[in-house]
């Protein structure tokens, strides 16, 4: 038995009405011809030219406080690893960072420039850096991280899953490679404390870094380009390793180093005493020390402000140029000449 329904379509000039099978529910029918109940709203060149003059106006002032906040984080950034190098290895800085016997101890001086509110992040910046490369991003045992020894299958941190024949805890390069800078600030002959805690992301502390897992067999930081870690404290508790072994994705990132929990006043000016420990030579690396503040928004960061107030602009002047082409060449909703097959006897 079929039922006659359904919508209707044209066809050779003559009007066809589809059968519905027997105990087809409609709901299904209307699905399948895309009948169902919809908006199906009528872009008109109004409502084109007023939804593009509303995108603007919404997104400008947006990007114009994003641009504001990020305005208001005051920063101090110094690079350090060529101010560091005796003046006598300038020409042969590679010879100078992996001489043990030169001291590599060296003092930078600060000068605040506009009042620092704290807390005060302390960063530490590596350009031309590739972390994200796939071999260095290989090169480690997530589950060797939460059970220690306990886990033995570490060949995917090839090619440092072992020292002297024993296993290494934390293995792989990117434990291996661990950032081994360190500074001191001084304002005013008085030592500024920093404080190391809570740098690291909770989830990853609390779920990703064993509270029982310990160091072992891990270098002693003599090897130029990578830290030691104290073997009495868990990893869980390293939380500059566990910063660190969070990768960057792109070439150039910076890393939280730690809080200076004091404001600093304008005109303050700060002795940094850097032990400039990590070899970037090798590759052409940068670093850089960076003072920070943050704001509602987070660090500073122009991009995200700059694509709210590009985006608004390019809106408003979309809006404007259809605007003038409807004024231009306005026609009737409806028109009927227009239609393809109906074009043909308009141009004949």
């Amino acid at each position: 038995m079929e039922v006659e329904g359904g919508s209707r379509s044209a066809g050779a000039g003559e009007d066809r009405t589809i059968p519905i099978q027997s105990g087809q529910p409609m709901a299904f029918f209307q699905f399948t011809q895309q009948n169902l109940p919809a908006c199906k709203p009528v872009l008109t060149p109004a409502w084109v030219i007023t939804a593009f003059l509303l995108m603007g106006f919404i997104f400008i002032p947006i990007g114009l406080v994003t641009l504001r906040a990020s305005h208001s984080v005051i920063e101090i950034v110094d690079r350090y690893d060529t101010e560091c190098v005796p003046e006598v290895f300038k020409s042969n800085k590679l010879s100078y960072i992996k001489n043990s016997s030169i001291p590599k101890n060296c003092s930078l001086f600060l000068k605040v420039h506009k009042y620092m509110k704290a807390p005060i992040y302390i960063y530490y910046q590596l350009d031309n850096y590739y972390q994200n490369h796939r071999r260095y991003v290989k090169s480690r045992s997530d589950r060797q991280l939460l059970h220690g020894l306990k886990h033995n299958d570490t060949t995917s941190c090839q090619p440092e899953e072992s020292n002297h024949g024993l296993p290494i805890v934390p293995c792989g390069l990117i434990a291996w490679s661990f950032f081994n800078d360190t500074f001191k600030f001084i304002r005013e002959r008085t030592e500024l404390m920093v404080n190391r805690k809570n740098i690291a992301w909770k989830s990853d502390r609390d779920h990703k870094f064993g509270k029982q897992v310990y160091p072992f067999n891990f270098q002693n930081g003599t090897f130029t380009g990578g830290g030691s870690l104290d073997p009495s404290i868990p990893l869980s508790d390293q939380e500059d390793l566990i910063v660190w072994m969070r990768t960057a994705a792109l070439p150039s990132f910076r890393k939280l180093y730690g809080r200076i929990e004091e404001d600093l006043d304008e005109g303050d000016l700060l002795v940094v005493h850097v032990m400039n420990n990590y070899n970037t030579y090798s590759f052409g690396g940068k670093k850089k020390l960076v003072l920070s503040t943050l704001s509602w928004l987070g660090g500073k960061n122009d991009f995200l402000g700059l694509a709210y107030v590009f985006i608004g602009c390019s809106s408003i002047i979309i809006s404007i140029v259809f605007m003038l082409l409807h004024v231009k060449n306005p026609r009737a909703y409806g028109e009927t000449a227009y239609l393809s097959w109906n074009r043909k006897s308009i141009s004949g």
